[in-house]
């Protein structure tokens, strides 16, 4: 299929930022300004986004997207834990709900239409980028405290959205084999999951103290935005 798309080298341009957005969550990604161009221009999305990414590599992508997912809904888990007010609660409890019952049924539907059946995928084993991105959120959380989680979980949440509307301006519509992947995250749903985790970042930071934290919480929201280049460096590297 990625055969049929017409080949671009258009960079990929981020959505244009409010220069007045002071969200702790947007604090976070420009005090990693380096890391997060890194992941969310990384050639693995660029490749998505001009249709010429190897299917290999996408398919070995989406089979450890499923144990990853796995593992994201361990950490929500954790995160009803580690809440302290019923508002965190509830809506680490409803994110759990929408991984187990929801995304993962999505995701499942999704890769059957890339040849990958849920049996395959469940028996697969963890690659050493799936590994090391997903205990090193979950460590951090049994380490510290819900904001600490978030920090490391937003990346990913909020990241992907970000490359969903980026790739949604730049991508060249039904030619493109991942037109679909593309659309799911420039969609409204998806966009509106990671309003929410900007909102509840706010929220926890606001809370726990971020801004005497805020070196550690940049550290810890680094490293998980590094991580999160090392996983698509994973897929290229299996084609």
């Amino acid at each position: 299929m990625a055969g049929t798309a017409e080949r671009t080298t258009k960079r990929i341009q981020r959505p244009p930022r409010d220069e007045a957005d002071t969200t702790l969550y947007a604090r976070l990604r420009d005090a990693c300004a380096v890391e997060w161009l890194a992941y969310t221009e990384h050639p693995f999305v660029r490749r998505i986004g001009d249709g010429s990414l190897p299917e290999e590599a996408f398919r070995y992508y989406l089979g450890q997207d499923y144990l990853f997912l796995i593992q994201f809904a361990r950490a929500y888990g954790l995160a009803v834990y580690k809440s302290d007010a019923l508002v965190d609660m509830r809506a680490a409890a409803a994110s759990l709900s929408a991984i187990l019952d929801v995304e993962m049924e999505l995701h499942v539907k999704f890769c059957a239409g890339w040849g990958l059946g849920e049996a395959e995928m469940a028996g697969l084993p963890e690659d050493s980028a799936t590994m090391a991105y997903t205990r090193f959120v979950l460590e951090t959380g049994m380490a510290g405290d819900i904001l600490d989680l978030h920090a490391a979980l937003a990346p990913c949440i909020v990241g992907y959205a970000e490359i969903g509307n980026a790739l949604a301006d730049t991508a060249l519509g039904t030619r493109n084999p991942y037109a679909d992947w593309i659309a799911m995250y420039a969609g409204d749903e998806y966009q509106q999951v990671a309003r929410d985790e900007i909102a509840t970042l706010q929220r926890l930071g606001a809370r726990r103290g971020a801004a005497a934290r805020f070196d550690e919480l940049a550290d810890t929201f680094r490293t998980a935005t590094s991580l999160e280049a090392e996983f698509w460096a994973m897929g290229l590297e299996a084609a």
